[in-house]
């Protein structure tokens, strides 16, 4: 394979990062400024609502009790799985696995950037029906459960990969 074409993943990969990053962390200085100052619920349909939640855990708020050294611990582990898959992006040689690692990326270092300047995740998102209430997330959330949707999808095609 010819060594520009064997770069595209791996660019298509660092744009999907810069744009996941930069998409979730404008939605998140939206809702602090304005959509939620002062902070409320707001309806939208019969089973969503913006509101604001600060998630100090991991998905669906797991591991929020541990205070300021789960704090330390969940930055220092989202750094190092950052870097683990920007290393793996780097050998990605489809855009399958490319654009499921740069969503990946990007998701996690808008968390991250939240865990460093607040002490927590910013959440806005809730659905819920009925008794049903899903834990609220944002749209960092959203684009790592995507990479990990493209990394599977990609793990069935059988296509040769670093």
């Amino acid at each position: 394979m010819e060594k520009s074409m064997a770069k595209r993943p791996i660019l298509w990969g660092i744009i999907l990062i810069v744009l996941s990053f930069a998409l979730d962390q404008a939605s998140k200085w939206y809702v602090l400024t304005d959509l939620m100052n002062p902070p409320t619920v707001i309806p939208v349909t019969s089973f969503f609502s913006y509101v604001l939640a600060w998630n100090t855990g991991v998905s669906f708020s797991l591991f929020n009790s541990y205070g300021v050294t789960g704090t330390y611990v969940l930055i220092a582990l989202s750094s190092t799985i950052s870097l683990v898959f920007f290393v793996w992006l780097l050998k990605a040689r489809n855009y399958w696995l490319a654009s499921g690692l740069g969503f990946i990326i990007g998701g996690a270092l808008g968390n991250l950037v939240d865990r460093i300047r607040f002490g927590a995740v910013v959440d806005f998102l809730h659905f819920y029906y009925d008794t049903f209430s899903w834990p609220a997330f944002n749209l960092a959330d959203t684009f790592i459960t995507i990479g990990v949707i493209l990394i599977v999808i990609e793990s069935f095609k059988g296509e040769k990969n670093a």
